[in-house]
Parts: C-alpha cells; structure tokens; sequence
C-alpha cells in the first residue's frame, strides 16, 4: 500500500514538474521578440506559442505518462534545451562564432 502511495506522489510530482516547464516555454516565447526567431533560423514566435501552449494543455489534462504526454514534454524540452538558447544568444547580441 505505500509503495502505491509513493508512486501516486512521485507520478504527480513530475506531472506538475512538467506543467511548470511548459508555463515556463509558453512565458519564454512569448517574452522573445519576432525576429529573434528568424534570425536564428527556428520556427515563428506563433508557432511556437502555439506548440508551447498545446502542450501544455496536454500535460495538465493527461500528464506526461501517455503518449500524448511524451510527445508534448519532448515538445517543450526542444524549445527550452534549443530554441530558447538561441534565441536569447540573438536578443543579447551574443554571437558563437
């Protein structure tokens, strides 16, 4: 019984972990200008927003131990491990060359 209970706890604990870093990637994007994003060759702001604020949805309403789950929390680890690099590198004018 309280391995049962430890699993609930530990499950929900990364579910809410995953839709704090999905709140987080949806403020991120929308924070970052426009041609930030062009200029480091991603995807358009509004896009995204859009792929950030869906997984979201995702995560709070299926958690992350679905597939759907999977796909969303991978969604939000490229942007967060990715996207967001580079295109706060391009908004502080640092350059990697």
């Amino acid at each position: 019984m309280a391995l049962a209970y430890f699993q609930y706890y530990l499950s929900e604990a990364l579910r809410w972990g995953c839709v704090a870093l999905a709140v987080w990637a949806i403020l991120d994007s929308a924070y970052r200008p426009v041609v930030a994003y062009t200029v480091a060759e991603k995807l358009t702001k509004p896009a995204w927003m859009l792929i950030n604020l869906v997984a979201g949805v995702v995560l709070y309403f299926f958690g992350f131990m679905q597939i759907l789950g999977l796909v969303a929390a991978v969604a939000v680890g490229v942007y967060l491990a990715d996207v967001r690099p580079a295109v706060r590198g391009i908004q502080r004018g640092d350059s990697r060359w």
